[in-house]
């Protein structure tokens, strides 16, 4: 069972940053920027749109898996992605692009259960391997996804031999990596018609009319019960105040995918890597193996000995030292860069899934199990608002950084880190009391 919870979240994950290698190429040629530097920006759009959609819909979810039962969400938002992201390797234009983004997104609300899924799943005592196992393949998702969409993207140019201009795959070069995560979708989808329901609403446990507590959307209680839950919910503050954290820290992450990837591919004269979509993948590759690893093998211990928060304090900290030295990575060359970026890359990928783990846990510890799905909702709409600024802002901050090369303070990506920095001090200090409360 673990096993099969692993692949349906990995199915999800894949196709979220699976695009951000190609991202940069993909917009160029819809020609939409007027310079090379405006690329990042309209490229920020396409990013955003996914979690953009995620955020609309994702307490709605919630309340469904309350209401009807984790298993149709799961079914139905693995299948969403079949479709969607198949329609996306397709697209001809921007606004395609986008759309198809957005309602892979808006249909997708998949997360949020599976992680109420995982804590009902698990006995108190394996709650960390619960929900390391959910984060574990969350994470090695945003990372294997890319490298697939690097080694994968523009298969006409890369693998001559095997795919040839005049085919699908050369009309579009984008297509190879959503098909191959589509397909891997559809068998998860499939298998998960198997998966056992584990939410029991019987008649002397919770009745009916409560199992969406704190959620006005799909309700058909009475006004006032309904009134009472929300308020129930939305005032637990060991339950919000980690999800306000929470948001904090996936906007850090999902910029820091955005604008690893344009600065990986970006051109050595704006201070990126000028890698290839394959390098991107390369080192996203060695980055996953290193976090599947750590995962599996030393984080349990580390929630054990050290606890969730100050995993999050340490790992904030550790990874704003960390990216304080990418614009000098920059400045290397040959097997040393080489060397350089795959651990760098590694470590902030390792750190920033340890801290998303350890809040996995305080906010399913915080509430109930009949509102799991609703308290994960939330914790999705929240999540999904700040990672849809993450793309958008860094695209923007990129595109600005890299027309002010020759600034006198913090001149080119300096400034792109520098910011990224701002925002995990504001995570890490947020960890302390009186504003974090643990259950």
């Amino acid at each position: 069972m673990t096993f099969t919870m692993w692949v349906v979240v990995l199915g999800t994950a894949l196709p979220i940053s699976s695009l951000f290698p190609f991202l940069y190429f993909m917009t160029r040629d819809f020609h939409v920027a007027k310079r090379e530097e405006d690329i990042g920006s309209y490229a920020g759009y396409v990013g955003s749109a996914f979690m953009f959609g995620r955020a609309l819909t994702s307490a709605f979810w919630g309340v469904v898996a309350d209401r009807y039962g984790r298993k149709p969400v799961i079914v139905f938002g693995t299948f969403a992605v079949v479709v969607f992201n198949t329609l996306f390797g397709l697209s001809i234009n921007l606004w395609m692009a986008v759309i198809t983004r957005f309602l892979l997104g808006s249909l997708n609300g998949l997360l949020g259960p599976i992680k109420a899924y995982a804590a009902e799943m698990f006995r108190e005592e394996y709650q960390a391997l619960g929900m390391s196992t959910i984060s574990t393949a969350w994470g090695i998702g945003l990372i294997i996804g890319p490298a697939l969409g690097g080694f994968l993207a523009q298969p006409a140019e890369k693998y001559p031999a095997t795919f040839s201009n005049d085919s699908i795959f050369g009309r579009f070069p984008y297509f190879l990596p959503c098909l191959c995560i589509s397909l891997f979708s559809l068998v998860v989808a499939i298998g998960s018609f198997w998966l056992p329901e584990t939410l029991h609403n019987h008649d002397s446990e919770v009745p009916p009319q409560d199992s969406c507590k704190a959620l006005e959307a799909a309700s058909h209680t009475k006004e006032g019960n309904e009134s009472t839950s929300k308020k129930n919910l939305f005032k637990n503050w060991p339950l919000m105040s980690s999800i306000i954290v929470y948001c904090v820290f996936n906007l850090h992450d999902m910029a820091y995918s955005e604008i690893f990837s344009l600065w990986a591919v970006s051109p050595r004269k704006f201070g990126g890597l000028s890698y290839s979509t394959a390098d991107v993948g390369e080192v996203l590759s060695i980055s996953g193996f290193g976090l599947l690893v750590f995962q599996l093998t030393l984080y349990s211990l580390v929630a054990k000995y050290v606890g969730p928060i100050m995993t999050a304090r340490v790992g904030g900290a550790l990874s704003i030292l960390l990216l304080t030295s990418y614009p000098y990575i920059a400045m290397l060359s040959g097997i040393t860069q080489s060397v350089v970026v795959n651990l760098a890359s590694m470590m902030k990928n390792i750190l920033s899934i340890s801290i998303i783990t350890g809040f996995f846990i305080l906010q399913n510890k915080a509430v109930e199990q009949h509102q799991r799905g609703a308290a994960n909702g939330i914790a999705m709409t929240g999540m999904s608002l700040f990672k849809a600024l993450g793309p958008a802002g860094g695209g923007a901050l990129f595109s600005w950084a890299q027309k002010r090369l020759d600034a006198p303070i913090l001149p080119g990506d300096q400034v792109v880190f520098f910011v990224l920095n701002v925002i995990e001090v504001i995570g890490v200090l947020l960890t302390f009391k009186p504003f974090l409360v643990e259950s």
